[in-house]
C-alpha cells in the first residue's frame, strides 16, 4: 500500500511541476546570472564574443525570454520557428523555443553561421532578415527592410564595426547598363572635350560612345591608276 502511494504521489508530482524549460524562463527572469551563464556556455561552444550574444538579446528581446515579434520570432533571440525547427536538430537542443539556455545557444549558433557566411558587413542583416532575403540584397538589388537596415547599423557599433558599415536599403543594380539607350543623344551645342567628375562619375558602368563619326583609317590597298591611250 506504501508503494502505491508513493508511485501515485510521484506521478502527481511529475503532472503539476512545470516544464523544464518554463522553469528555466522563470529563473532566468529572476536570476540574471543564470543567463549570462547560458550566453558564457555558448559563446564557447560556437567562438563568438559573448557581447555578441548580450547586444543581439538586447535589441531584439530586451532579455524577455517569452518575447514574441509580430513577425512570429521567439525568445531572447528572437529566431523565427521555421530556423529553431533546423538550428534545434543540428545542434541538439529541447522541442521548447522559448527555453532561455537553448534558445541562447540557436541563437548564437546562427550568428555565427550568419558571420562564417557574409563576414563582418553582413551577418547582422542577414540574421535579422533571413539569408534568402539578404542572398536577394547582394544578387539583384532587392532593397532590405528598413527594420533591418536601422537592426544593422544599431547593433555594429556593439559587436565592433561602424554603423557606417551596415548595408543600405538597396545595391547598385551590376545590369543597369544593359537596359539602357546604347548611344546618347547628340546635342547641338558646342564641346570643349572636356567633363566635369560630376559627369563622369569613378562607378559608371554604362559605356557612352563618341557621337563623331570615327576617322577614316588609310586603306590598306593601293589604288589602282588608269593609264590613258595604253
Amino acid at each position: 500500500m506504501r508503494s502505491l502511494r508513493t508511485v501515485a504521489v510521484g506521478i502527481l508530482i511529475v503532472l503539476v511541476a512545470p516544464p523544464l524549460s518554463s522553469a528555466r524562463a522563470r529563473a532566468a527572469a529572476e536570476a540574471p546570472d543564470l543567463v549570462d551563464d547560458y550566453v558564457a556556455e555558448a559563446a564557447r561552444r560556437f567562438a563568438i564574443p559573448e557581447g555578441w550574444i548580450h547586444a543581439v538579446m538586447r535589441v531584439e528581446s530586451a532579455g524577455n525570454p517569452r518575447a514574441v515579434s509580430p513577425r512570429g520570432a521567439c525568445g531572447l533571440m528572437q529566431i523565427m520557428p521555421a530556423t529553431w525547427s533546423q538550428l534545434r536538430i543540428r545542434y541538439r537542443l529541447g522541442d521548447d523555443i522559448y527555453d532561455p539556455h537553448d534558445n541562447i545557444l540557436a541563437g548564437a549558433a546562427y550568428l555565427r553561421e550568419m558571420h562564417d557566411r557574409y563576414g563582418t558587413a553582413g551577418f547582422l542583416a542577414a540574421y535579422n532578415a533571413g539569408p534568402g532575403r539578404y542572398d536577394a540584397y547582394l544578387t539583384t538589388g532587392r532593397a532590405l527592410p528598413l527594420e533591418t537596415v536601422a537592426y544593422a547599423r544599431r547593433l555594429a557599433p556593439l559587436v565592433g564595426g561602424r554603423a557606417d558599415s551596415a548595408p543600405a536599403e538597396s545595391v547598385p543594380d551590376p545590369l543597369a547598363w544593359t537596359r539602357g539607350a546604347l548611344f546618347t543623344a547628340r546635342t547641338t551645342a558646342p564641346s570643349d572635350g572636356a567633363g566635369s567628375a560630376s559627369d563622369f562619375p569613378p562607378d559608371r558602368r554604362s559605356f557612352r560612345p563618341s557621337v563623331a563619326p570615327p576617322a577614316v583609317a588609310p586603306s590598306l590597298f593601293i589604288a589602282r591608276s588608269v593609264v590613258v591611250g595604253r
